[in-house]
């Protein structure tokens, strides 16, 4: 789910199902296209990194936006479920300080 915005044409051969909304005409929905949710999540990202975190360098930008999706994919939940639903997902993962300074320096 798109806006009619230019970059974007092309999409529908790339994905099936893109469907686009047109906000320069005043259309928000169409069916079941929306960027509601796009936008929403967006402003919690915004909101994260100019209120809690101040800087996100270019390159750990994936981590900062990883972190929100997850966030936001489990808004329904209390901090305790989402806290051990992270948990869980760190088994048998391991991450090195210096694995992440090594990028800095490619």
């Amino acid at each position: 789910m798109t806006d009619k915005y230019s970059i974007y044409n092309g999409l529908d051969e790339e994905f099936s199902g893109h469907e686009t909304v047109d906000h320069s005409a005043g259309e928000y929905v169409n069916g079941n296209a929306h960027t509601n949710t796009l936008e929403g999540w967006f402003a919690l990202l915004k909101r994260g990194v100019t209120g809690t975190f101040h800087h996100v360098s270019e390159q750990h930008l994936d981590r900062y936006v990883d972190e929100f999706a997850f966030r936001y994919n489990r808004r329904g939940i209390t901090d305790a479920e989402r806290t051990a639903s992270a948990i869980r997902k760190i088994g048998g993962k391991r991450l090195m300080y210096q694995d992440i300074t090594k990028k800095a320096g490619d």
